[in-house]
């Protein structure tokens, strides 16, 4: 998949992400160009196509994307998006087995893990995925 088109479904988002960590990319530029974008173009997807379309996005489970971590992290987005915008989650989002091991804490920098213990949304914190409040707040 070409990483600079859009992402029409997380298994798009996830095909990115596996080549990334095939490649040996950090956690922080998955995030940013996998996870983050996917949340970008679900915006776009959810404001110019509507509800049905953008929770379409999230109807097949995805591809493995070789860390778990990821694979986490596309969970908890998918359950946090539904709960945000009103929208019944796919029950892939919902597998036990989408957990981050290790936790994974977003932020490379150390002095922000106990706030991100704090705020991070209950669909990540659960899965160990911990990011900061600004993490998915979008210009």
């Amino acid at each position: 998949m070409d990483p600079l088109c859009a992402f029409r479904t997380v298994d798009d988002a996830a095909a990115v992400a596996a080549d990334m960590v095939t490649a040996g990319s950090r956690l922080q530029d998955i995030w940013r160009h996998a996870v983050i974008q996917l949340l970008d173009d679900y915006t776009s997807v959810l404001r110019h196509q509507g509800l049905e379309a953008a929770q379409a996005m999230w109807a097949d489970r995805p591809r493995q994307s070789g860390d778990r971590r990821v694979d986490a992290a596309f969970a908890a987005l998918g359950e946090y998006l539904a709960r945000r915008d009103g929208w019944h989650a796919s029950p892939w989002v919902r597998d036990p087995a989408l957990e981050a091991v290790p936790w994974w804490f977003v932020t490379a920098f150390r002095g922000l893990h106990p706030q991100a213990l704090i705020e991070s949304p209950l669909s990540f914190r659960k899965r160990g995925v911990f990011i900061t409040n600004g993490a998915l707040q979008r210009a």
